[in-house]
């Protein structure tokens, strides 16, 4: 699926996006051959973004007429922004930039587009965090992961080499060659989420 893009949309609509085409493919799920028993929710950088604030935050399923039922797991691959104010706050110039200039500088909005400040219980029931070396990506995965915990949600790890862009660009171009070590870690983590 995709979504539109900042900024001619803003963060929220892109998580309407996902959730609006989740719902359009399990509308057509007959025809199109989808087990509406086996779905999981998977982006990388800001597409891990949106499907960790869609698992985290019912509104944006809800919007579409789903709930996290409606999901089984979802594979965030790489991301950065799971906690928005953090990663504004300890990042570089640039990336402050950057994170406000998608996420507002109003604080309010960055905690409510923070999958970290959205996973109280509950949750879509399972998570796959995946990340190469970059410091940022480790500790924003790591931070979701405590908060998904306490919560009570099923969260695994996965973590690659790579570092900087090239190795963000790697893990996500590789994911699914059978040679990438991060293929055979998703493909246990779905067999074991479905077999359940």
């Amino acid at each position: 699926i995709d979504y539109r893009l900042v900024p001619a949309a803003s963060v929220e609509q892109q998580g309407e996006d996902i959730a609006h085409a989740l719902r359009a493919l399990l509308d057509r799920a007959r025809e199109l051959g989808i087990d509406r028993h086996r779905v999981v929710l998977m982006g990388h950088s800001a597409g891990a973004h949106l499907v960790a604030l869609a698992g985290t935050d019912a509104r944006y399923l809800q919007a579409a007429g789903l709930d996290f039922a409606d999901v089984d797991g979802v594979i965030a691959n790489d991301g950065a922004a799971y906690d928005v104010p953090a990663q504004i706050r300890d990042g570089g110039p640039r990336a402050r930039r950057t994170y406000a200039q998608v996420f507002g500088t109003d604080p309010v909005r960055q905690r409510a587009l923070s999958p970290v400040h959205q996973a109280t219980a509950p949750n879509v029931a399972a998570f796959l965090l995946l990340h190469v070396q970059r410091p940022d990506g480790v500790s924003q995965a790591q931070a979701l992961g405590r908060a998904l915990t306490a919560a009570g949600t099923t969260v695994e790890f996965g973590s690659f080499p790579g570092t900087g862009l090239q190795g963000h660009a790697q893990i996500n171009r590789e994911l699914g060659n059978p040679d990438y070590p991060a293929t055979a870690v998703v493909d246990a983590w779905l067999a074991k989420l479905f077999r359940r």
